[in-house]
């Protein structure tokens, strides 16, 4: 009789059986397919978005009216240019913080550069103020779509030359971007008035219509944000007064694409201090965001990698048991057909016929059902950076899971039928050292045999499978106490503004753009004494250059008890050719403490040895710390910016002691603002992945300690059934099981514990190098507590089942079958 033959009737006899195993097979090809073509799309989103969209390298912001950029668009390196308007806009008769972008002031942006992909509609037309284009989240957030209008209420120009507008705009790739100028701020004060007063607006409103959904590398959103309405240049065009001010106090920026990409920025820079004469503008490096971006997107889909790798691990579990149940089933059948003339080779082919066939069917049904669960992914961060949402077909991986999966479960198939019954008269029984010093301690004798049955395969003609139930428990445990861990030290920093170098909650500034609003030397002293106040550090900013890199050099003066900066290594500097780096700035020029530090300012040179890393706060980007004296001498007293940052008592609030910080200096004008500090949203998202892929883990755990249990009581029946008639009570019997679970659980805590908080430390302290965040340990002690009680808990529940059997076992079949 051939295997098709075999077929037909096999078919007839355990159809159900086959469809259970077409099932399974659909549903692991269907989730390890989607979990690894969700990772690959996810971890090549972003690369894919900078291939359709042309990004910009560099946004340059001197935040100087009138800036002449020509002599910037002639340099060599720049192979693009376009300019943006520094000012703002409300959207829908509300202040839109947070969600208006930068006007573009020519047609070069979303064009010559930052060309965005349309997700839906089209570009918004150049020459006309009336359309805009939105990013997927406002269309989201504010249920819009194309064809749907907002209203944009312009600011009228008497409020752009005073600074009546608002003071900082964001984008993807820039948190936080001052525009306003030093001389709008000026003005504000010569008026009586407060910059970024967030007064209303009070210029012409226009209608617009959003004529598409767009996203790129600069125009896109993240997690939790609400979205952006992009205008389009015609807007600059029709309304320039209300976007410069009547006397063109407000400033335009420039996104720029280097022809040579990162690699060109410090020739670019050189080139720019030159073209201008000015080495003190600000240069976003928007490369360096996004390659941070490429690198969560790459930690996201490490972890969705993982968790197809678990859910391979459960389906070669769950399959394997089954095909391995039909083929020897089948087997029993076969034998007497090979007895009148059925070859061992058509023998194995007609076992495993049937687990072949259904497995091509399940794996046809997982690759349909993977091509439409693609729409939802790739997911996290990968999300807000996919260039091609929707259903997406990975031919290499399909195919693999086509082709490879029914190819597996056949040789798998053929070799279990192929060596059945070879091996089991040579398997001998061993015993475990644990269940030697059991029976040594005198524990009771149901104790000593759930241990056997835990780690101790049995005889020959009952062999349990103890290893995966035992890999399952110490994995299932590590992966749980890893992802907890991770999200404790995760959760740590998130609320925790120290562990990003930011340590005071207060600011108060007195000069922007080497304007001087109010003397630092009065106003700082005064805001020390007031009570509730930690303590004052005076700051003065300015860009310098180090071996063609700009980086922003600080100065730190204290007043009153000084704010404790967190020093990772080394010192702070005290000499005048001495400095600390921060850890961004230390990545960025591979510098290292010792090493020799050529900084260049407006004013001199110096030759500094890096006495020390530290975490600063992030918004300072690359930043060295000097001595004031130094910094006098590279700058003439020149600042960027200077402000004071004040950390307050525990227990006092920004918002009730900024009154009392206003009336220090009374005669001084000075601007007082609490700091609200964002921990990164990718680190919020990160949070995440790891816990999902903890829960399933522990999900495969309890399945392989479960299978072990149940498969351990099928298979020595016989031996509890002579144990039973030796004495032992059904009561025994069920404390028998329970210590079996038990004893699983146990190891897999014992070895466990200490891999998962050695994994989850070790995976924390590359995210916070990455994210630039200072590494503190977790402390695990209550979460390992929970974690130890959940799994003895959990394996004392999944015993309930078997030993409940157990108890009920009828004597007679089983010793009439012994």
């Amino acid at each position: 009789m051939g295997a098709a033959a075999w077929f037909r009737l096999d078919l007839r006899r355990r159809w159900r059986s086959l469809l259970v195993l077409t099932l399974l097979v659909a549903v692991a090809v269907g989730t390890v397919m989607t979990a690894v073509a969700g990772a690959r799309r996810g971890a090549s989103a972003m690369d894919r978005l900078e291939d359709a969209t042309r990004p910009a390298t560099l946004l340059v912001a001197p935040v100087t009216p009138g800036f002449d950029w020509e002599p910037v668009r002639a340099l060599p390196e720049v192979e693009a240019l376009g300019q943006v308007v520094n000012t703002g806009f409300e959207i829908d008769g509300r202040p839109a913080a947070g969600t208006f972008m930068l006007p573009p002031a020519d047609t070069e942006t979303m064009r010559s550069l930052e060309r965005p992909v349309v997700l839906a509609g089209r570009l918004a037309d150049p020459a006309r103020a009336d359309e805009v284009v939105v990013t997927p989240a406002y269309a989201r957030t504010h249920d819009k779509g194309v064809g749907d209008t907002v209203v944009l209420g312009l600011y009228s120009p008497e409020q752009v030359d005073t600074g009546q507008v608002p003071g900082d705009a964001r984008t993807n790739l820039v948190s936080s971007l001052w525009i306003l100028t030093y001389q709008q701020q000026a003005a504000a004060i010569e008026a009586g008035l407060e910059p970024n007063s967030g007064a209303p607006a009070a210029g012409p409103v226009v209608t617009a219509t959003i004529v598409g959904v767009i996203r790129s590398p600069l125009f896109g959103d993240q997690l939790d944000d609400p979205g952006f309405v992009v205008p389009s240049a015609g807007l600059h065009a029709a309304y320039r007064p209300n976007l410069l001010g009547a006397q063109g106090r407000a400033s335009v920026s420039a996104l720029v694409r280097l022809d040579g990409g990162a690699a060109a920025i410090p020739v670019f820079l050189a080139g720019l201090a030159e073209a201008t004469g000015r080495s003190d503008i600000t240069v976003h490096d928007l490369a360096a965001p996004a390659r941070a971006i490429d690198d969560t997107l790459r930690f996201e889909a490490t972890a969705v990698y993982a968790f197809a790798v678990a859910a391979a691990v459960t389906a070669v579990l769950l399959i394997g048991g089954s095909v391995t149940r039909h083929t020897t089933f089948a087997m029993t059948g076969l034998r007497v057909l090979s007895a009148v003339g059925m070859t061992p080779g058509q023998v194995a082919r007609a076992a495993a016929a049937g687990p072949a066939i259904a497995a091509a069917a399940g794996a046809v049904i997982g690759v349909a059902a993977a091509v439409a669960v693609s729409r939802w992914f790739p997911v996290g961060s990968a999300s807000f950076v996919e260039p091609e949402p929707g259903v997406h077909v990975d031919v290499p991986v399909l195919v693999a899971g086509l082709v490879g999966v029914p190819l597996l479960v056949g040789a798998g198939a053929v070799v279990c039928a192929a060596t059945a019954g070879r091996s089991a008269g040579r398997q001998t029984a061993t015993s475990s050292a644990i269940t030697t010093a059991a029976v040594r301690a005198g524990l009771p004798v149901a104790v000593v045999v759930g241990t056997r049955f835990a780690l101790e395969r049995g005889g020959a003609r009952a062999p349990a499978p103890i290893r995966p139930a035992l890999a399952g428990a110490v994995v299932g445990v590590t992966g749980v106490v890893a992802a907890l861990t991770f999200s404790a030290a995760a959760r740590d920093a998130a609320e925790n503004p120290a562990r990003f170098g930011v340590v005071h909650q207060v600011e108060a500034w007195v000069g922007f753009d080497g304007g001087a609003l109010a003397a630092a030397r009065e106003v700082f002293p005064e805001l020390a004494d007031v009570p509730g106040v930690r303590g004052v550090n005076g700051v003065r900013g300015q860009l310098g250059e180090v071996r063609g890199s700009q980086v922003t050099v600080l100065s730190f003066e204290p007043f009153g008890a000084p704010l404790g900066y967190l020093v990772t290594e080394g010192r702070m500097p005290a000499g005048p050719a001495e400095t600390l780096v921060s850890r961004s700035a230390a990545r960025a020029l591979d510098l290292r403490t010792g090493d020799a530090l050529p900084l260049t300012g407006a004013s001199g040179d110096a030759e500094l040895r890096v006495v020390g890393a530290g975490v600063l706060d992030p918004g300072f980007g690359p930043a060295v710390v000097v001595a004031p004296a130094t910094y006098d001498a590279l700058f003439d007293g020149e600042f960027l910016y200077q402000y004071a940052e004040i950390g307050l008592e525990p227990g006092v609030q920004p918002e009730t002691i900024i009154p009392a910080l206003a009336a220090a200096a009374p005669d001084q004008d000075f601007g007082l603002f609490p700091f609200e500090f964002d921990s990164p949203a990718e680190l919020r998202l990160m949070r995440a992945v790891p816990i999902a892929l903890g829960a399933f883990v522990a999900v495969l755990a309890a399945g392989a300690v479960g299978h072990g249990v149940v498969t351990a009581v099928r298979r020595r029946r016989q031996e509890l059934g002579v144990l039973r008639a030796l004495g032992m009570t059904p009561g025994q019997s069920r404390v028998a099981v329970t210590a079996q679970a038990l004893v699983l659980a146990l190891v897999g805590l014992a070895f466990g514990i200490p891999l998962g908080i050695a994994a989850g430390r070790t995976v924390w302290r590359s995210v916070a190098e990455a994210i630039q965040a200072h590494f503190m340990a977790p402390t695990m002690w209550q979460p390992v507590a929970w974690v130890t009680v959940l799994s003895l808990l959990t394996a004392s529940l999944i015993a309930l089942l078997p030993a409940r059997r157990v108890a009920r076992m009828r004597l007679g079949h089983v010793l009439r079958a012994e």
